[in-house]
């Protein structure tokens, strides 16, 4: 059973700055890649930031920019997040996903608030 654990979500002012984390219990390169999602109340869940197991990112435009994903170590990987704005409101979930194409596998956190005051 794999576990996600996020951490780091919280209330800031816009222009400000958040670094999330998700702790994995296993290797982030053992998935095909990790990713950041993020669910505002009324709206679909959404891709925020994606990275593979050979390191290709990409974002979603609205977060181009101001936010990067990275791999701290072997079992973590990170959302900085600048520039915030009060649209960035949401829950923030880690994401890691595994198999082929044809039967991928997707696995969640529960995820972490993030609250951007104007």
């Amino acid at each position: 059973q794999v576990q996600l654990v996020e951490s780091g979500g919280g209330l800031v002012q816009a222009g400000g700055s958040l670094r999330l984390s998700c702790a994995v219990s296993r290797s982030i390169f053992s998935f095909n890649a990790m990713g950041w999602y993020r669910q505002a109340p009324g709206k679909q869940r959404e891709l925020v930031a994606r990275i593979t197991t050979y390191g290709t990112t990409n974002f979603a435009d609205s977060v181009k920019g101001r936010f990067a994903i990275s791999r701290d170590n072997v079992k973590t990987v990170s959302l900085q997040m600048n520039s915030l704005k009060p649209e960035d409101t949401a829950v923030y979930l880690c994401n890691a996903e595994e198999g082929s194409s044809r039967s991928p596998k997707y696995y969640w956190g529960q995820g972490t608030q993030v609250t951007v005051s104007s």
